[in-house]
């Protein structure tokens, strides 16, 4: 979610930001300051910053920069969650010639999450003429605000050739219709060849609302965090950060996600080899991660440690390579590194929220009782459920 990325702008101040989300861009320096302005405004409080994203989501787009800076206005605009936004979003709707837009758009009204007159659902459903990215995101939308009229158009669309477009479908028609026979051909896509696949069966899965799918995430060779968002929806819809007592350990299982257990095809699994382990661990698929990840645990145990202490060295500051280092640290309770379970579980910067879940179950394998404060501080203020439920749990565990 983009809001892993906010420290980014934490050096613009809004009053930069009014000042430079309507500037011409051909005046400006640094042109793409216009957009990073509109993202800056998407996390202010103020009327003044409201109304100016709504008249930049009205930017004319011919300008590259315009373009761009209304695409981040109407994303910003879901963020700020004000009904007052909603006029300038359906207009949006009608930018045909720029998808995202359109997309950013749909995204922005479902996050203000106001009750939808017919003519509204209307306008919303028309955008599922658009291509296949559109149609999917589009789907996506009624299916979360629960729009029961584009049952029909919908219907035609779970036979699609693209298969993130069909997911989406049979997900809406699982949720809306009660029609959960459609979800068993969202389960082999979780070990499909391509990422992209996988990634959008575990949100289609999510988006269903069948909680007897949730085995099926545990194992998936997805992200983590992405499977989490989906599992926490699927038993904490109300996101109460209560998880209920019959899924607590399928859900302390996938957040400990030891890549042992996950559905590995061959290929993904690396030799038990120092560069191919090293080459996995930043490759850009997750199910190559995860396979690296594996072949390190398997290591005998002085190589393991100097091969941890040699990519450390080198790659700590990458959050990719951070996460699996601490999860793999915290899973096997490697003796005289728990330092680095400390480090992980001190970070701040969001990119290393996933870590901090690793480092918090690291704590229980390494009996961290000096992280207590710390995890009694996350289990209260933590931003994320699932870094939140975790510390909460770890707590319970040391106590």
């Amino acid at each position: 979610m983009a809001e892993r990325f906010d420290n980014l702008v934490e050096g613009l101040t809004e009053e930069r930001a009014l000042a430079l989300i309507l500037a011409d861009p051909d005046t400006l320096e640094r042109p793409v300051d216009k957009y990073m302005a509109a993202t800056r405004l998407g996390v202010s409080h103020s009327d003044e910053s409201l109304d100016a994203l709504i008249k930049a989501a009205e930017l004319n787009p011919e300008h590259l920069y315009d373009r761009i800076t209304r695409r981040k206005a109407i994303d910003a605009l879901g963020r700020r969650k004000s009904s007052k936004a909603l006029p300038c979003l359906f207009k949006a709707l009608q930018c045909n010639d720029d998808e995202a837009a359109v997309i950013n758009a749909v995204d922005a009204i479902t996050k203000i999450g106001d009750q939808l007159t017919d003519a509204d659902q209307l306008k919303i459903i028309k955008t599922l003429e658009g291509g296949d990215i559109q149609k999917r995101a589009v789907i996506q939308a009624l299916c979360r605000m629960g729009v029961k009229k584009a049952a029909e158009e919908i219907k035609q669309l779970a036979d699609d050739e693209n298969p993130l477009v069909s997911g989406a479908a049979k997900a809406y028609l699982a949720k809306i219709e009660g029609k959960n026979q459609y979800l068993s051909d969202l389960i082999p896509q979780l070990c499909d060849p391509i990422a992209g696949r996988r990634r959008s069966a575990v949100i289609d899965l999510g988006d269903a609302g069948d909680v007897t799918q949730i085995e099926a995430l545990i194992t998936a060779p997805v992200s983590m965090s992405l499977r989490a968002k989906s599992a926490f929806q699927l038993v904490d819809p109300d996101k109460t950060g209560d998880v209920p007592e019959e899924y607590i350990s399928q859900i302390t299982s996938l957040l400990q996600d030891n890549p042992q257990k996950l559905n590995l095809r061959k290929e993904w699994i690396s030799a038990i080899d120092p560069i191919d382990i090293e080459n996995n661990l930043q490759h850009r698929d997750e199910a190559r991660q995860y396979g690296g990840a594996a072949s390190l645990m398997a290591m005998q145990m002085h190589e393991k440690i100097e091969l941890i202490d040699k990519i450390k060295e080198k790659l700590w500051s990458d959050y990719v390579t951070h996460y699996y280092l601490t999860l793999v640290v915290g899973l096997q309770g490697l003796e005289g590194r728990s330092d680095l379970l400390r480090l992980a579980l001190a970070e701040t910067i969001p990119q290393y929220t996933k870590s901090r879940i690793a480092a918090a179950w690291g704590c229980l394998s390494h009996g961290l009782t000096d992280q207590k404060p710390l995890l009694t501080e996350l289990s209260e203020t933590a931003y994320w459920l699932p870094l939140k439920w975790t510390c909460k749990q770890v707590l319970k565990k040391l106590s």
